[in-house]
């Protein structure tokens, strides 16, 4: 069994029944950590409909908010989620800005004594086109 996430008639993604659940908890929580929306519509019949306005706003918070994050764990436990929905943006054509979240990195890297800091923005844009691939329908 597999669930489709759609915009308009055109389908984004087409994961398996448990993959698809573990992603709408996961967006049930950063809803409430963001405080937006996601633009992402109940799953009804298998089916649900993205609202690309929403979900536009709804990333670009998300990646404000991973930007900021600075607890290790936080980080890292956000960083999946985070990177499938960039993946799921680039499916459905939603410029995503970056700038946010380079400006965020570049004064934490300056104001940091933590040595093993590293540029993540690159690796998170890495991440995210590599899981493009899997988001096929």
């Amino acid at each position: 069994m597999s669930q489709y996430y759609d915009l308009g008639d055109r389908t984004l993604w087409n994961p398996s029944d448990g993959a698809s659940r573990l992603f709408m908890s996961q967006v049930t929580v950063y809803q409430a950590e963001v405080g937006v929306p996601s633009g992402i519509g109940p799953m009804e019949a298998d089916e649900c409909q993205i609202a690309p306005i929403a979900f536009a706003a709804f990333v670009e918070a998300l990646l404000a908010w991973h930007a900021n994050t600075r607890h290790a764990v936080m980080a890292t436990l956000s960083e999946g989620f985070v990177a499938t929905v960039l993946a799921l943006a680039e499916k459905a054509n939603i410029e995503v800005s970056w700038e946010a979240a380079e400006r965020a990195e570049s004064h934490y890297l300056k104001t940091t004594s933590d040595p093993r800091a590293k540029e993540w923005t690159a690796a998170l844009q890495q991440r995210s086109r590599e899981l493009n691939r899997h988001l096929a329908p």
